[in-house]
Formats: structure tokens, C-alpha cells, sequence
């Protein structure tokens, strides 16, 4: 059973925990940490996107956000996010590696394989560069990740916006993390 801390909706814990399915069935506010990888290849910024595996209990067979994952109950966004990179990608790297680029606030309802879900999370996003990685230098959790694939930024974006692949990524995340140019914010700054 995997517990969350229940939170305001700032991030911030109440005290109260919830089970994961309950949160989902019920629509009670939880955290979550998207990573967002990244390279800068040939002059273009890439983001790795990972394909969400047909079993999942949410948008199976999605393209998504490199790593992401719920928080358990007691954990912070850092440890949460650190732990998803190497269970899901098989990528070891410390909290320093990582950026912060802010919070985004999720609500969204819907049904998966005949069962309603009502997802209210607070995310905090993250962004993590890792030039030398090819697709095949990850090791991908196969319950949680069918593939991972490289693309350039605005591609996404176009993509997302377009509704050209089958995605749960939100255009408001992307716009957090850049403006719609081949470029992330960050790299701009």
C-alpha cells in the first residue's frame, strides 16, 4: 500500500495521509516531481520523453515527462524526484543536480480501464541535463516505461499542442519550462 502525505494547495502537508488508489478514486490532493531530462545536441535542446507502458493505471501508452512519480507520505520533492530517476531511467544522480523550475497545480478527471480517476496533485518541476545520454544508455523499469525517446524541444511543443502523439504532458509545464523556442528558459537565463 503506498501512503501520500494529503496537502493544501500549496504542497503543503495537512497531516493526514491517503492511499495512493483512494486519492485517485476520490480526487484528494497529493504531491508529485516531474524531472524533466535534457541535452543540447547539434545546437538544439532535446528533451528525453518516456513512453508510459500499457499496464499502467493511467494513460497507458502515453508519451510523458521523462520521470515523474508520487511522493510517499514523510518524503520530499528532491528525494522523491532522485528515486524515480534511477527505479524508472536507471540515472543516478545527486539533489544538486537538479533545477527547480516552479509548481504546477493539476486537476484533471478522467477513466482508465473502466475506472474513474480524479487526479489533484502539486508538482514541483525539475529539470536535469544529461548531454552524453543516448536512448540506449537507459535502463528503463519496464512495469513503469515501455521506451524512451529524444526530441527536440520545440517539436514537443508543437507535438503537445498539435495533438500529434498520444501524450499526457500539459502545455502549461512546457511553457514553465520554455517559451516555445528550441531552447529551455534556463539555458536562456
Amino acid at each position: 500500500m503506498e501512503l501520500l502525505d494529503i496537502v493544501d494547495t500549496r504542497g503543503n502537508p495537512t497531516g493526514k495521509t491517503v492511499e495512493r488508489a483512494e486519492a485517485h478514486l476520490n480526487g484528494i490532493r497529493h504531491r508529485t516531481s516531474h524531472v524533466w531530462i535534457y541535452r543540447i545536441k547539434d545546437g538544439k535542446t532535446q528533451i528525453l520523453l518516456q513512453k508510459r507502458c500499457l499496464r499502467k493505471d493511467s494513460f497507458p501508452g502515453c508519451y510523458d515527462i521523462s520521470s515523474a512519480g508520487h511522493i510517499p507520505a514523510g518524503d520530499s520533492y528532491e528525494v522523491s524526484a532522485i528515486r524515480e530517476l534511477q527505479e524508472e531511467l536507471g540515472v543516478v544522480v545527486g539533489v544538486e543536480q537538479l533545477t527547480a523550475c516552479g509548481f504546477q497545480s493539476i486537476d484533471w478527471d478522467d477513466e482508465f480501464h473502466g475506472i474513474p480517476y480524479h487526479d489533484r496533485q502539486v508538482t514541483k518541476v525539475f529539470v536535469l541535463r544529461l548531454d552524453d545520454y543516448a536512448e540506449t544508455d537507459f535502463t528503463v523499469q519496464e512495469s513503469e516505461v515501455e521506451s524512451v525517446r529524444w526530441m527536440n524541444f520545440d517539436e514537443c511543443v508543437q507535438a503537445v499542442r498539435e495533438n500529434t502523439i498520444p501524450h499526457c504532458i500539459s502545455m502549461s509545464e512546457l511553457q514553465l519550462l520554455g517559451n516555445g523556442t528550441d531552447h529551455l528558459k534556463l539555458i536562456e537565463d
